[in-house]
């Protein structure tokens, strides 16, 4: 009796430190299970903190000596490129900084016989963050011009992908960002989080974000500085805007307030302490921190980025606020901190909605559909 080929994935990241996007694809990878083989690669070779993300015993590999993803662009990088993606089943791209794998398959994948492509997108850096550059555009219209899939959380980016992208509307496939609900809402732990310590009567606005510019953390921290001194401000992540966040709390002299104990494994854990939920990204999609807090039973202040206004419970609608508004974030936040009754019943709402309409199993069984198609086969995996 034969034995049916396993699965060889492999996932071409612009970077695979713990954030939104990288928890997505793990969890998509721990639920496919041990009938796959994957190998991950990064765009920045040192930024794969979501590996501990994994479940031990899957058939996971980090490749040593793939091609970097990024460089000056030419036709000979593109062919090392494309030369490096051969004997795989399936290749998934993530974000921009993979797009020069996807264009190499766009120019190189018939010649060379690579398997297909499916690129997912979840957003924008910094540098796109308030105005799209048109000569990205026109490239990512190029290099996706073989992919047999585009996946995109938000009505934003489908919007964005079909009228900027100019991608065909089969090619474009909206999936909303899942979690195990079931993981969250648990009594917390006042000691999860590295040396901080949740003390009885303690209140803590929190936040679930990599510390990078386009998440805004000053802003918050200057929204936040307006609320009453009972109330901390802890921002759970790791990144290279640490320092900044750090000296405009000093700045405004609540340093003592304002904490930073870098990446948890379990997000979970982490939300269970907060008492409301914030968010400042000057650009989002459908954030996964928000579906998190959601989940934990959370109240949610945020900009109207992205898919969040509606993402959220209607009861919580009142405190999404205008994007880029400060001193509107800053108002939520007061209103909210300020009213434990009010805070319990959008967390309720929100809650239940995320239990409803935010599960990880319907967002796995849309992505294997895809993979499975573009496969060619009836199931994946």
């Amino acid at each position: 009796m034969n034995t049916p080929k396993r699965l060889h994935l492999l996932h071409l990241h612009s970077t695979f430190d713990a954030g939104g996007k990288e928890r997505r694809s793990t969890s998509l990878i721990n639920r496919f299970g041990k009938a796959v083989d994957h190998s991950i690669v990064s765009a920045q070779p040192g930024a794969m903190g979501a590996r501990g993300q994994i479940d031990p015993g899957l058939s996971v590999h980090f490749p040593f000596g793939f091609p970097p993803l990024a460089g000056r662009f030419g036709v000979r990088r593109l062919q090392t490129l494309a030369r490096a993606m051969r004997g795989f089943d399936l290749i998934l791209t993530y974000n921009w900084g993979a797009m020069d794998a996807a264009m190499a398959h766009a120019v190189f994948a018939p010649s060379m016989g690579l398997a297909p492509l499916i690129h997912h997108e979840d957003g924008f850096n910094a540098d796109e963050a308030q105005r799209l550059k048109p000569a990205r555009g026109w490239y990512r219209r190029v290099a996706l011009a073989r992919a047999s899939a585009l996946i995109v959380p938000s009505r934003r980016l489908e919007e964005v992908a079909l009228k900027v992208w100019h991608q065909p509307r089969a090619r474009v496939h909206r999936i909303g960002n899942g979690i195990a609900v079931g993981d969250y809402g648990k009594p917390p732990r006042p000691d999860a989080l590295p040396g901080l310590v949740k003390r009885p009567g303690d209140k803590w606005v929190g936040t679930l974000a990599g510390l990078r510019p386009v998440k805004a953390l000053p802003r918050l921290v200057r929204a936040f500085s307006a609320l009453p001194a009972d109330w901390q401000l802890v921002i759970v992540g790791e990144g290279p805007e640490r320092a900044v966040i750090g000296a405009e709390a000093e700045r405004l002299g609540i340093g003592g307030r304002v904490h930073l104990p870098g990446h948890v494994a379990h997000p979970a854990e982490a939300a269970a302490l907060f008492d409301l939920f914030a968010l400042s990204s000057d650009s989002e999609q459908f954030p996964l921190s928000v579906v998190e807090a959601m989940a934990t039973g959370l109240a949610v202040a945020s900009p109207a980025v992205g898919d969040v206004a509606e993402i959220v419970a209607a009861e919580n609608a009142p405190f999404i606020v205008p994007q880029g508004d400060e001193a509107a974030l800053a108002a939520a936040l007061v209103r909210l901190a300020g009213d434990e009754a009010l805070r319990r019943r959008i967390g309720d709402a929100n809650q239940l909605r995320a239990r409803a309409d935010f599960d990880e199993g319907a967002m796995a069984a849309r992505h294997g559909a895809l993979y499975a198609a573009a496969l060619g086969v009836p199931t994946f995996p």
